[in-house]
């Protein structure tokens, strides 16, 4: 049995009025993923523990099959590791966003949506003025880059942008955590050994940095070119989500069922997930982690991946954008694109195969287009293959999933479940 799960970024939502008081889920034209609710058996998962905030990046490791409480360390070790960025082991890693700021507030996450060639201009910019023995800056894609600390300290209070749209942006400036206790704390702090800056440090220079960075980008040519072309800038850094260098067992390891596996994602984070969960990358020409991504490209690249291997981790994230823009149109049409241009060339080629395929189709949260933030809510998914017993869900929505044979599952027991089935 091959294992493929399919996974809509941010595609639950909630009820909207001008869609009749439907989810976008229920009101997409979504036929594979009815047909497949029908043929499969349903269900709702749990996908971020107490505690944690409803990332994609802790619900992604959950869905894979990790315990959080050992092995997560936050977004910026996990897209160091997808752009080849080895940390030393005194280094943290900070996911850093260019940003759009107005109006002293924060217009969005993504800096009008930044190209990569474009970032990769200003990125280099800010190295020649703000970098040094202490920080520096790496290139990621699009609005999504990174920030290395030598001796940074992960114990902070970071808001992600995208959770505070239209919010005061100086409220939003980094804290140290509430109730860190370190070892030693008297001008510097030691964990595991080695000496860090102390939170209070980390979180000043930080939001030293963030504020430095905006006088700089406001000024920078290729804003002044889109100011001119009636596009808003995009003028601020926004590191959230650091985190020292991860241990992790490999999907091997957990699952012996896995002998082998890739990831396919336009996004440095699952592609992170992917390299210490010991997958294969597969990078997609086209893949953007927008609405425009190459819908086919990473469908057939999931079929060629799974005639090699035993398992394929598909992500698409355009769904999760479209949420946090508030396009609700959109977001309908990002799902109806994962139904017609994803799930339904995957199952028709695997129905063909004579080694079954065992598909699951699920988010890894809601990120409602009337809040613009991730929730941390239960999601509904599906596992179907050839010869599975059907439940009496016939289609595929954050309601009727209540209902599925599965019930309610939480964090790892869905891959603990997935790989059960043989």
């Amino acid at each position: 049995m091959k294992h493929i799960i399919i996974l809509g970024d941010g595609m639950a939502d909630h009820k909207v009025e001008r869609l009749g008081g439907k989810t976008p889920l229920q009101y997409a034209a979504t036929p594979y993923m009815d047909k497949i609710a029908r043929m499969g058996r349903c269900g709702r998962l749990t996908t971020v523990p107490e505690g944690y905030l409803p990332g994609s990046e802790v619900a992604n490791t959950a869905i894979m099959g990790y315990d959080l409480d050992e092995v997560y360390e936050g977004r910026g070790p996990l897209e160091a590791a997808s752009i080849g960025y080895e940390m030393a082991t005194d280094e943290m890693a900070i996911r850093c966003n260019v940003i759009t700021l107005a109006d002293g507030k924060i217009k969005n996450h993504h800096g009008t949506h930044l190209t990569t060639d474009d970032a990769r201009e200003m990125i280099a910019y800010l190295n020649e003025h703000l970098s040094n023995d202490r920080v520096k800056f790496v290139t990621g894609i699009q609005y999504r880059h990174l920030m290395i600390i030598k001796g940074g300290n992960k114990h902070i209070d970071c808001a992600p942008p995208h959770d505070w749209v239209e919010s005061p942006w100086r409220e939003k400036l980094v804290k140290p955590e509430a109730g860190y206790k370190p070892e030693l704390c008297d001008g510097g702090c030691v964990e595991n050994g080695i000496v860090r800056m102390t939170p209070q440090e980390t979180a000043d220079l930080i939001n030293d940095l963030i504020i430095k960075s905006q006088a700089l980008l406001e000024q920078h040519p290729i804003n002044i070119r889109r100011k001119a072309d009636g596009k808003m800038p995009a003028n601020s850094i926004w590191p959230w989500s650091g985190g020292y260098r991860p241990s992790m067992q490999t999907l091997k390891q957990l699952y012996p069922q896995v002998s082998s596996g890739s990831v396919i994602s336009a996004v440095d984070l699952i592609k992170g997930i992917g390299h210490y969960a010991g997958l294969n990358i597969v990078e997609v020409e086209g893949a953007t982690g927008l609405y425009d991504t190459n819908y086919e490209g990473k469908a057939q690249a999931a079929i060629d991946a799974l005639r090699r291997q035993d398992f394929v981790f598909l992500h698409v994230e355009a769904s999760d954008e479209a949420g946090h823009d508030g396009d609700v149109d959109l977001k309908v049409r990002t799902i109806e694109y994962l139904d017609s241009r994803i799930i339904a060339p995957i199952f028709n080629e695997t129905e063909k195969w004579d080694e079954p395929v065992c598909i699951a189709i699920l988010p890894d949260h809601p990120t409602p287009v009337e809040t613009r933030n991730h929730v941390n809510e239960p999601v509904p998914f599906i596992i179907y293959y050839k010869g599975i017993e059907a439940d009496e869900v016939q289609t595929y929505d954050e309601q009727t999933c209540v209902g599925g044979a599965f019930g309610m599952l939480r964090l790892n027991e869905f891959m603990k479940e997935f790989m059960l089935i043989q």
